[in-house]
């Protein structure tokens, strides 16, 4: 993929440098993805804007002074790559983790950051067997429901971190069903990509 193929939203405000990383990250997931499937046929059509704009978007809710980042459910690498690439132009002294369980996707994740020069840590575990991360800032796409993704983030944010999940249509059900087993605070914004989803941005997470 290349620049003249996809369509450049304006608040994607980024260098040629950073552009070209998304574009070569798009290359590897065509090239990996009839080995061991990273997304199905149909987000494999709209690569750019299904997986990766909707991924890159997640930046503007991330913390500047945040030091300490973790991806959880990673698979092919959206988000946690494509934020990854995004702050090594941002935010280069972040720390940040992937974690997937599937260790053939790992394999790729790791490949990924070898190629694209991110410095990024791969962790090849279930999520239920992860030692507590003490991260800033944690993120996962697709991956659960909200009631699940908050006893996540309870576990390997630090106090005053931040979890950043997106969601779909029923954004606002599975936040009154995590309130039936949690207490937080909940911002939600338009998501840029698709009009019927939502960003979430969760913190200050407490058992109810």
């Amino acid at each position: 993929m290349n620049m003249a193929e996809a369509e450049i939203p304006e608040w994607l405000n980024v260098s040629r440098e950073t552009l070209d990383r998304l574009f070569a990250f798009c290359d590897l997931v065509e090239k990996w993805n009839p080995a061991i499937n990273l997304v199905s046929k149909a987000g494999m059509a709209g690569l750019w804007g299904r997986h990766v704009l909707d991924s890159a978007q997640l930046i503007r809710n991330l913390p500047k002074q945040s030091s300490s980042w973790c991806d959880l459910g990673s698979g092919g690498g959206f988000p946690g790559i494509v934020l990854a690439i995004l702050a090594k132009e941002t935010q280069p002294d972040v720390r940040m983790t992937l974690v997937e369980s599937d260790a053939r996707k790992s394999v790729f994740l790791s490949e990924a950051a070898r190629i694209l020069k991110l410095e990024v840590s791969i962790k090849n575990r279930r999520i239920e067997d992860l030692e507590p991360q003490h991260v800033d800032v944690l993120t996962a796409r697709a991956l659960a429901p909200l009631s699940q993704l908050c006893g996540f983030a309870y576990r390997h944010l630090k106090p005053n971190g931040l979890a950043i999940f997106p969601k779909g249509a029923g954004a606002a059900r599975e936040i009154a069903e995590a309130r039936k087993q949690w207490s937080f605070c909940c911002d939600m914004v338009q998501s840029h990509t698709d009009a019927d989803a939502r960003i979430l941005t969760i913190s200050d997470i407490r058992h109810a």
